[in-house]
């Protein structure tokens, strides 16, 4: 869906899609901290209009912003001041609406303003990037919602041919021509990664595969490829569920932090 815009200078781009779950399991994943480590990534929130919000991407990468609005479980705001370098503040808003049969509708706005198209990239690029994490949401939702929840992300930037660099990726991983419905095991040296392929997703700019996982435990992997000039994105994002989760993610994270760098350096 494209950038939409008004005469007011406003540009904000919109997504709307359905998640299993009551108003209040929804609320609890996308307007708390805790829940938004089960989907999404680290994050702190204060439970009330002005409030902080901080979400931690790892690696000294992080941004912060204030709630802007809190009305459990409907519908909840924030802004992030400092979310680029130099660019005017982007307000997040996000309702939730029942549906029948235990589902939800969410609207998620992202919403600047700003007389030039300078952040248009930006913007397209918020739009782009979610749909990944809503899968993970729909997947915590539908079999982990309520258990604790623990998370990292382990991101490198190569120079070379993105699909180059996914069939390299895919093939060391054990995942080359993965379709959903499929058990499979993403293994290196030290570890590996075992469940059903929930979502593959191909097109111009972006390549991912989700994983429901029963082992090493409960939880869900996102693996992707991002180009962007001549340098390409690889990502891992790996959420653990259970009383455990918390130690299995410090126990894996800098094994595939390593791995992917000794692995993907030297990709062409």
């Amino acid at each position: 869906m494209p950038i939409k815009k008004d005469g007011t200078g406003k540009r904000w781009v919109e997504m709307e899609f359905i998640a299993p779950g009551t108003p209040e399991q929804v609320w609890e994943a996308m307007a708390t901290g805790a829940g938004n480590t089960a989907w999404f990534t680290k994050a702190v929130i204060e439970e009330q209009v002005g409030g902080a919000v901080r979400f931690d991407f790892g690696e000294g990468t992080s941004t912060s912003g204030e709630v802007t609005a809190w009305e459990p479980p409907h519908r909840f705001g924030y802004v992030e001041r400092e979310w680029s370098e130099g660019a005017p503040p982007v307000a997040t808003e996000i309702t939730i609406t029942s549906r029948s049969g235990d589902r939800c509708v969410v609207r998620m706005v992202h919403s600047l303003f700003s007389s030039s198209d300078d952040w248009d990239d930006q913007m397209e690029g918020f739009e782009g990037g979610w749909p990944g994490f809503f899968e993970v949401l729909r997947i915590y939702l539908s079999h982990f919602a309520g258990r604790k929840a623990a998370s990292f992300q382990a991101m490198v930037s190569v120079e070379g041919n993105e699909l180059a660099i996914w069939k390299r990726l895919t093939k060391e991983l054990n995942l080359v021509d993965a379709n959903v419905g499929e058990v499979r095991t993403a293994s290196h040296a030290t570890e590996s990664l075992s469940g059903v392929i929930e979502r593959v997703q191909q097109d111009g700019k972006v390549r991912v595969i989700t994983m429901r996982l029963d082992a090493p435990a409960p939880g869900v992997v996102m693996i992707g490829t991002y180009g962007t000039g001549d340098r390409v994105n690889v990502s891992m994002f790996i959420f653990f569920y259970g009383d455990d989760a918390q130690a299995l993610v410090t126990a894996s994270d800098h094994k595939w932090r390593s791995w992917l760098t000794e692995t993907l350096s030297s990709a062409t």
